[in-house]
């Protein structure tokens, strides 16, 4: 006998088949890792229920699909804020692609894991794709680390969609400060031979909480070749590709310079160009204005194979790009859904940037697309994922759920519950995060994860990471060059003692 839980609070986001719509005083009716009904909770009540969770004044609301979720720690916090001088030495040098190293061991990459997972649960995220910087590992992911990755990910009970990155060259700067990528085409093979054997794992494993996909590196740095046998693997494998492209000017110049052609063009000589594929961040195409400002058909080709874009729009607007636009990819057909990519995994800021920078490129406040945005992150996720059981509270969809309260007084006064939660909340207002019917997370604590341990862990790691920047870049800087203050420290002990 599967057991049966009424979860009920003061707001549910619904799902009537067509749209989302937002139910008063509503409840979720799950049995097993399945959605019974979803109501008012005045009906859904009188069902026989073993165990009841009534969050009070919060929404819930379908679990968060965070599809570039960062899995490692934060370095966004360290690269988003300086000038092209300096963040020349946040990428290897020539030198360091000569011998580079591995700044974690494999222990500490498990503890990094551990600590990211347990930051997209405490933020509503139920389903993830990760991401991690390779700029601080030896070359890129392995098989090994993500058994390890796969068996944190099952104890905490989140829904993963996992691979290891690979890659056949790295970005680099030379000694005279001009950036290109540096080959080493075997590493490439290797590296999709570890992810052909991930999906070999992850299949024996037959976890209904697991799933094997393909998640090659940046675009620029994988070969012609390298692409075209990801796109053959794929096709005979039936498995989902996730390809960082089109997300930047420097990687659209090297791709022209190096192969006389596009990277969407690129991509689709490879083959790729499917239902299959999803593009993080797919900003650099004909109709951003640093590329020619005007639609010749870039939105429309990948609209027509069905291409998902990943928008992450909180990164994005920390690294000064915009999807140019939100509207007009929707408006084309493209399926948008959305990622973190980034610390915070914090999916609402990320929805609040996004329709701000919408209404400031439209010029009219009424083109904020919020329902669009939402709908991004649940149905254009679950989309993606070719998961139509996600995405959505509605009888007979799988029991991913998230709630996030709005009774804090700090969050002033409820109107409508979804804008109240995105332009006065965030995703640390979580109070639930339930995946295929299981409670992951409620009221900010995650069953056997002592969080103030990991805080302590994660901290001790980043100090690492942080510590191993001047090794890797040209001119060799200090870190406190690399990474100067806000304003200049005074007298006192640094770092200071953690507590």
């Amino acid at each position: 006998m599967s057991m049966r839980t009424l979860v009920t609070a003061s707001w549910v986001i619904a799902h009537d088949g067509s749209s989302h719509v937002e139910i008063a005083d509503g409840a979720v009716l799950i049995d097993g890792d399945t959605i019974v009904d979803v109501g008012a909770r005045t009906e859904l009540a009188r069902h026989q229920a073993d165990e009841h969770i009534d969050l009070g004044d919060a929404v819930i609301t379908p679990g968060l699909i965070d599809l570039d979720a960062l899995t490692d720690i934060d370095h966004l916090i360290l690269d988003s804020w300086a000038s092209p001088d300096v963040s020349s030495g946040f990428t290897w040098s020539t030198d360091y692609f000569a011998a580079p190293r591995a700044v974690f061991d494999a222990a500490q990459r498990r503890t990094v894991r551990e600590y990211a997972l347990t930051q997209l649960a405490l933020h509503g995220v139920t389903s993830y794709m990760p991401i991690a910087s390779e700029v601080h590992s030896d070359w890129a992911e392995t098989y090994e680390d993500f058994v390890a990755m796969t068996e944190v990910s099952t104890k905490l009970g989140l829904r993963a969609f996992l691979g290891p990155s690979f890659r056949s060259g790295v970005n680099v700067i030379g000694a005279d400060g001009k950036r290109t990528v540096q080959f080493d085409e075997e590493a490439g093979r290797r590296g999709l031979a570890d992810a052909l054997r991930f999906l070999d794992h992850t299949s024996q494993l037959a976890d209904p909480l697991v799933t094997g996909v393909l998640l090659p590196c940046r675009i620029e740095t994988l070969t012609p070749e390298l692409l075209r046998d990801v796109a053959q693997a794929a096709r005979e494998r039936g498995a989902l590709v996730r390809l960082h492209a089109l997300q930047g000017m420097s990687e659209r110049d090297f791709i022209q310079h190096t192969y006389g052609r596009t990277p969407l063009q690129l991509i689709a000589e490879s083959g790729l160009l499917s239902d299959r594929l999803i593009v993080p961040h797919g900003v650099v195409l004909d109709v951003h204005p640093e590329v020619l400002g005007a639609d010749t058909g870039d939105v429309a080709v990948l609209a027509d194979a069905g291409v998902s874009i990943v928008h992450c729009p909180l990164t994005n607007a920390r690294y000064a790009h915009n999807l140019h636009t939100f509207g007009g990819y929707r408006a084309q057909g493209v399926n948008l859904c959305l990622g973190t990519d980034s610390f915070p995994p914090d999916l609402v800021r990320g929805i609040d940037v996004g329709t701000q920078v919408a209404k400031i490129q439209a010029g009219d406040l009424g083109q904020g697309h919020l329902a669009g945005y939402f709908e991004a992150l649940w149905t254009g996720g679950a989309t993606a994922l070719h998961r139509p059981d996600l995405g959505r509270l509605a009888a007979g969809a799988t029991a991913d759920l998230a709630a996030f309260a709005l009774d804090d007084f700090r969050m002033g006064v409820t109107e409508d519950p979804l804008r109240t939660l995105v332009l006065n909340g965030t995703a640390r207002d979580a109070v639930l995060t339930m995946v295929a019917g299981k409670v992951v997370m409620r009221d900010g604590s995650i069953p056997g994860v002592d969080l103030p341990a990991l805080r302590r862990a994660g901290q001790e790691l980043f100090d690492v990471m942080r510590a191993a920047y001047p090794e890797r870049d040209h001119r060799r800087r200090p870190v406190d060059v690399l990474f100067p203050p806000v304003f200049p420290r005074g007298k006192g002990t640094w770092p200071p003692p953690r507590r």
